[in-house]
Protein backbone atom coordinates (compact mmCIF):
# COMPACT_ATOMS: atom_id res chain seq x y z
CA UNK A 1 0.00 0.00 0.00
CA UNK A 2 1.07 3.40 -0.95
CA UNK A 3 2.14 5.64 2.00
CA UNK A 4 -0.49 8.35 0.46
CA UNK A 5 -3.33 6.14 0.35
CA UNK A 6 -1.91 5.25 4.05
CA UNK A 7 -2.32 8.91 5.36
CA UNK A 8 -5.65 9.65 3.47
CA UNK A 9 -6.67 6.34 5.14
CA UNK A 10 -5.58 7.32 8.50
CA UNK A 11 -6.97 11.39 8.41
CA UNK A 12 -10.18 9.92 7.42
CA UNK A 13 -10.76 7.34 10.23
CA UNK A 14 -9.07 10.27 12.55
CA UNK A 15 -11.98 12.60 11.37
CA UNK A 16 -14.75 9.84 11.56
CA UNK A 17 -13.76 8.87 15.03
CA UNK A 18 -13.09 12.04 16.32
CA UNK A 19 -17.16 13.59 15.02
CA UNK A 20 -19.55 12.70 17.10
CA UNK A 21 -21.89 14.10 14.68
CA UNK A 22 -20.47 11.51 11.96
CA UNK A 23 -22.18 8.51 13.80
CA UNK A 24 -25.52 10.02 13.29
CA UNK A 25 -25.70 9.92 9.68
CA UNK A 26 -27.75 6.98 8.65
CA UNK A 27 -26.47 6.44 4.96
CA UNK A 28 -22.86 4.98 4.11
CA UNK A 29 -22.44 7.44 1.21
CA UNK A 30 -23.60 10.22 3.13
CA UNK A 31 -21.01 9.22 5.99
CA UNK A 32 -18.65 8.45 3.29
CA UNK A 33 -19.65 11.75 1.52
CA UNK A 34 -18.99 13.78 4.94
CA UNK A 35 -15.61 12.50 6.01
CA UNK A 36 -14.12 13.07 2.50
CA UNK A 37 -15.86 16.79 2.19
CA UNK A 38 -14.30 17.44 5.57
CA UNK A 39 -10.98 16.24 5.25
CA UNK A 40 -10.66 17.62 1.79
CA UNK A 41 -11.49 20.83 3.30
CA UNK A 42 -8.97 20.84 6.19
CA UNK A 43 -6.26 19.65 4.02
CA UNK A 44 -6.32 23.52 2.73
CA UNK A 45 -7.79 25.27 6.05
CA UNK A 46 -5.19 24.38 8.36
CA UNK A 47 -2.44 25.33 6.42
CA UNK A 48 -4.37 28.50 5.42
CA UNK A 49 -5.48 29.48 9.02
CA UNK A 50 -1.79 29.03 9.63
CA UNK A 51 -0.60 31.54 7.38
CA UNK A 52 -3.10 33.79 8.02
CA UNK A 53 -2.57 33.78 12.07
CA UNK A 54 1.15 34.27 11.65
CA UNK A 55 0.58 37.34 9.13
CA UNK A 56 -1.67 38.58 11.96
CA UNK A 57 0.67 37.81 14.61
CA UNK A 58 3.26 39.36 12.43
CA UNK A 59 1.12 42.28 11.38
CA UNK A 60 -0.14 43.49 14.92
CA UNK A 61 2.92 43.75 15.93
CA UNK A 62 3.72 45.84 13.29
CA UNK A 63 0.68 48.25 13.75
CA UNK A 64 1.86 48.74 17.26
CA UNK A 65 5.32 50.00 15.85
CA UNK A 66 4.24 51.93 13.23
CA UNK A 67 1.22 53.33 15.05
CA UNK A 68 3.36 54.25 17.88
CA UNK A 69 1.61 52.31 20.17
CA UNK A 70 -1.80 52.14 19.61
CA UNK A 71 -2.82 48.76 21.32
CA UNK A 72 -6.46 48.75 20.48
CA UNK A 73 -5.46 48.20 16.67
CA UNK A 74 -3.24 45.82 17.81
CA UNK A 75 -5.26 43.62 19.55
CA UNK A 76 -8.19 43.80 17.15
CA UNK A 77 -5.51 42.51 14.58
CA UNK A 78 -4.67 39.86 16.65
CA UNK A 79 -8.28 38.68 17.57
CA UNK A 80 -9.78 38.89 13.93
CA UNK A 81 -7.10 36.96 13.14
CA UNK A 82 -6.67 33.96 15.71
CA UNK A 83 -10.19 33.30 16.39
CA UNK A 84 -11.71 30.47 15.45
CA UNK A 85 -12.79 27.70 13.89
CA UNK A 86 -9.55 26.10 14.00
CA UNK A 87 -10.92 23.04 12.30
CA UNK A 88 -13.35 22.06 9.63
CA UNK A 89 -16.26 20.21 11.25
CA UNK A 90 -19.35 18.58 10.02
CA UNK A 91 -21.01 21.19 12.21
CA UNK A 92 -19.20 24.18 10.46
CA UNK A 93 -19.54 22.61 7.43
CA UNK A 94 -23.21 22.75 7.70
CA UNK A 95 -23.62 26.51 9.05
CA UNK A 96 -21.48 27.35 5.65
CA UNK A 97 -24.05 26.15 3.40
CA UNK A 98 -27.30 26.99 5.41
CA UNK A 99 -30.66 25.35 5.39
CA UNK A 100 -31.48 23.53 2.34
CA UNK A 101 -35.31 22.52 2.46
CA UNK A 102 -34.23 19.78 0.30
CA UNK A 103 -32.43 17.57 2.80
CA UNK A 104 -34.00 15.99 5.98
CA UNK A 105 -33.26 18.45 8.96
CA UNK A 106 -30.72 17.48 11.24
CA UNK A 107 -31.15 16.24 14.53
Amino acid sequence: MKKSNLAVGLIALTMTVASPDLAKAEDVIEKAGVVTGVTAGNMWFLPLKAISMTFGAVGGALSYVVTLGNSELTEQIWRDTSEGPYIITPEVAHMAIGERPELPPRK
